[in-house]
């Protein structure tokens, strides 16, 4: 299909804000909102649960330690009862935590991947997607891998983040109770800071999130460069497999394979870029995370050694710094994380926003105007131009429609040619309203009551039953009206295969892939039957019999566009000629 450069078409990137208006209106209007909804009520339970009894825990450390530096056998007996009721209660909030996250991502997964495959496969807007350039690359990749890692991402750094905002709300004052009223002595001096342990938590973690951030700042960029080459490595990939007979019969196993090793050579670069950042990152987050072992217990030394504090305070105090810290270095633990986030929302956003502007996109040189037929009307071209490249309207490659033979009436038979070097092609592309570039008005009968038939069909792999009914299903017909179609179209062979499902575009060869199209047809009784030069390259007993076949429906307007002389001689059709742009261009000159 002919494509627009992209220098037609606008840039499909949106501000992190837009991003998330857009997918946030995606999910509010999503069937599945309720039910996520309602786990994310649950979540924020389990969640508050836990909170909870991890500051029972913590409160616990007190009494324990005390009991220990007492050697009170009795009172640490006691407190290992309770710390098994504790420890018991906090892992089934786990499990339930652990279940509720995983059913949360799978629902959001549910909610995204269905409302992209909904928004992409709108009538018409994929196709016209495939002439959006970049964005339009892989679209497989954003409807399966792109939904899982966000959907992913999404549910587990929203519940972090909760988590952390929770613990930092419920430990923070701990810490502050313990160190509000401690001041340091320095001789005669004394300097006292209210709440000291809770700033010095707050700088440590911060200063985690700063080197973080300068370190891994290249990280949402590789992972989405990333995600795009392993796109392509599939994408080639699966072309091969569905060309290995083409392939074999050349010899060209060795040009596949290089193919196949440049596309893995581009996702190892960028895994060895990502290995280097994410090493780097490292250097941080596992050098505070080990720093974290002894920091707290540094910060409250002062207070132990004075002795303000016990040797349970201390450890209550270890226990309330390192569940504050941990709160607060979530952004530190979950930078890679983020970067895979940022990066996926990206791609998922920027594909819908994509698809979602295909409806209203124009072209530079303006787009045909489409209406439908009034009651006995048929179609009608009259002065309608079709452009092959949108910028550059009648000064390039395109075609228009020779003044005259502008209107088709119900029940003709017509075929479409043209002068030479007049693309027949981009016309039916315009007819059928996949390609809009242009200007002019088309007037079409209802969509319901039309088929068109492309030059290179689809066959859904599905069970001969659907094949032959697509796309919709037709709930009237019975086995042995499939039956009579197939025979008619000289399919016999076929009759007791309705209910198997295959890959019939490779179990099939051209003729009778053309052949189930006319049985497609016979079926669903179109009043109109658009095709596109559909005879080209059958076998003479092939197209004599399909044609005999079209020839017997009753009230079918039958057009041909492209050259085929067994459609001449069978239906003496009246001729509709298409003449190249550039020819109409050069006349004009001369007549000037």
């Amino acid at each position: 299909m002919t494509q627009p450069p992209e220098t037609a078409l606008q840039n499909f990137e949106l501000s992190l804000g837009g991003q998330l208006r857009m997918m946030g209106k995606a999910f509010w209007n999503a069937p599945v909102r309720n039910r996520v909804l309602v786990l994310i009520s649950a979540l924020l339970i389990i969640i508050f649960a836990t909170t909870y009894a991890t500051y029972r825990l913590n409160e616990w450390n007190g009494p324990f330690y005390d009991a220990l530096e007492r050697r009170d056998m009795p009172e640490f007996l006691n407190q290992l009862v309770v710390f098994g009721i504790i420890a018991f209660s906090l892992t089934l909030l786990n499990v339930v935590q652990q279940w509720l996250n995983q059913i949360t991502a799978m629902r959001m997964r549910e909610g995204l991947a269905r409302d992209l495959a909904d928004v992409w496969l709108k009538p018409g807007r994929a196709l016209k997607l495939g002439g959006a350039g970049a964005i339009a690359s892989n679209p497989d990749q954003r409807l399966h891998e792109d939904t899982r890692i966000l959907a992913e991402n999404t549910t587990a750094l929203a519940i972090g983040l909760v988590n952390s905002t929770i613990l930092l709300a419920s430990f923070i004052g701990v810490l502050w109770a313990i160190s509000s009223d401690f001041a340091f002595h320095f001789g005669s001096r004394t300097i006292s800071i209210p709440g000291y342990m809770v700033w010095t938590t707050i700088l440590y973690a911060l200063l985690g999130s700063v080197l973080s951030n300068v370190v891994g700042n290249l990280l949402p960029r590789l992972n989405a460069e990333r995600y795009a080459r392993e796109a392509d490595l599939r994408a080639a990939l699966v072309r091969a497999n569905e060309n290995l007979k083409p392939i074999t019969l050349a010899r060209g196993e060795a040009s596949e394979r290089v193919r196949v090793d440049f596309a893995i050579e581009g996702v190892l670069g960028m895994l060895r870029k990502l290995a280097w950042a994410l090493a780097n990152l490292t250097w941080v987050s596992a050098g505070f995370g080990w720093l974290a072992l002894v920091a707290p217990i540094i910060i409250a030394s002062p207070m132990y050694f004075s002795g303000e504090l016990s040797f349970g305070g201390l450890m209550m105090a270890v226990g309330a710094f390192n569940q504050v810290n941990q709160a607060l270095r979530w952004y530190v633990v979950n930078f890679s994380v983020i970067a895979d986030w940022r990066a996926t929302l990206n791609r998922v956003s920027s594909f819908r926003h994509a698809l979602l502007t295909m409806d209203t996109q124009v072209g530079e040189g303006g787009v045909i105007a489409y209406r439908e037929a009034h009651q006995g009307e048929g179609i009608s071209v009259c002065g309608v131009t079709v452009y092959g490249a949108p910028e550059q309207g009648e000064a390039g490659h395109g075609v228009r429609v020779v003044e005259g033979d502008c209107a088709i009436k119900p029940g003709e038979r017509v075929m479409i040619n043209g002068d030479p070097g007049a693309d027949r092609h981009l016309f039916f592309q315009a007819l059928a309203g996949i390609w809009p570039w242009g200007r002019g008005e088309i007037a079409l009968p209802p969509a319901g009551r039309m088929i068109l038939m492309p030059q290179d069909g689809y066959l859904p792999t599905a069970t001969l039953r659907e094949v032959m009914t697509y796309p919709d299903g037709l709930s009237d017909i019975d086995d042995k009206a499939l039956t009579e179609a197939l025979e008619k179209v000289g399919l016999d062979r076929l009759v007791h295969r309705l209910d198997e499902v295959e890959r019939w575009d490779r179990l099939l060869d051209k003729d009778e892939e053309a052949s189930l199209s006319i049985a497609n047809a016979v079926l669903r009784k179109p009043d109109w039957l658009i095709m596109d030069d559909v005879l080209e390259g059958l076998e003479p007993e092939t197209q004599e019999r399909l044609l005999g076949v079209l020839s017997r429906l009753e009230g079918l307007t039958l057009i041909y566009i492209g050259r085929s002389e067994e459609f001449r001689k069978k239906f003496s059709p009246r001729l509709f000629h298409l003449s190249p742009l550039h020819a109409h261009a050069e006349k004009k000159k001369e007549e000037a």
